[in-house]
């Protein structure tokens, strides 16, 4: 392997490492940072048609998926750690990390110009995915901790990938899901790494050819949809019942303002990042 090959293998293994962040960070979706760092629409035909360049594409994906791997392996007990100890000051600084990449995402919503169906689309999906996440536990409830609801799981991340700005975090937490799967990764419990596997490549194979053709025939449409689910979604993990603002001080607003606004720099950082390696 000569030094640029190298190279861009450690490049797409660093992307790994930031597409984990979509798999256990709540608020942030895997699928987003896939396509803010340039190998979204790649997996995706990838996926749809994983026939094709076989063989090339497994190389291409290697080290991404490594680096997912280790990203989670190193990320899960701090994160544990600071979710049960900083919530909802660490939940500011996912917040401001998604509003950072919004102006990419808003940018690539549109291959020509927007209509008045683009915005109308936008603004009632932020509206009503606001209402059906918040409401979603109410809705469904809390499932029982057991080998179909790691299923459901990797389904969930699988979709966080599939469909860029759906936070599959986001959806465990309200589903009772999340802290246990954190503590599973952290332990290491084959028990909870092989049925979410399953379900996320179950997920991946069935529904990867449906989002390439919606993108393939529908991109702004469907880029105006995510946009909804991401302000929605940034909107909802700053309020109860996911953040908890109990024993607030000024000191703690402070802080949360200073990581919502390292957050957004972070974000847009990598935004760029998409137009460097691209």
């Amino acid at each position: 392997m000569n030094s640029n090959n190298l190279k861009n293998w450690f490049i797409r293994f660093i992307k790994g490492l930031f597409i984990a962040l979509g798999f256990i960070l709540p608020g942030i979706s895997g699928g987003v940072l896939a396509a803010i760092l340039g190998i979204y629409e790649r997996l995706l035909a990838f996926m749809a048609h994983i026939r094709q360049n076989f063989s090339a594409n497994v190389r291409f994906f290697l080290p991404v998926g490594l680096g997912g791997l280790t990203g989670i392996i190193l990320l899960s007990n701090p994160l544990a750690y600071l979710l049960s100890t900083y919530q909802a000051i660490v939940l500011w600084g996912f917040a401001g990390a998604i509003i950072g990449t919004i102006p990419s995402l808003f940018k690539a919503s549109t291959t020509h110009s927007r209509t008045k169906g683009d915005w109308l689309l936008l603004i009632s999906t932020t509206v009503f995915g606001s209402f059906f996440l918040y409401n979603m536990t109410s809705i469904f409830g809390t499932i029982p901790i057991n080998f179909f609801a790691w299923i459901l799981a990797g389904s969930l991340l699988a979709l966080g990938i599939i469909v860029p700005g759906l936070s599959p975090s986001n959806l465990l937490l309200y589903l009772g899901l999340f802290d246990p799967m954190l503590l599973g990764f952290k332990n290491g419990d084959l028990g909870v790494f092989i049925p979410m596997a399953l379900g996320a490549v179950l997920t991946l194979a069935l529904l990867s050819k449906l989002m390439h053709f919606l993108l393939q025939n529908y991109h702004n449409k469907v880029y105006h949809f995510i946009l909804g689910i991401v302000i929605s979604s940034t909107f909802l993990i700053l309020i109860p019942p996911v953040a908890d603002y109990q024993n607030f001080t000024g000191i703690s607003w402070g802080i949360s303002l200073l990581l919502l606004g390292l957050g957004i720099s972070l974000g847009y950082w990598m935004s760029t990042l998409e137009e460097k390696y691209k």
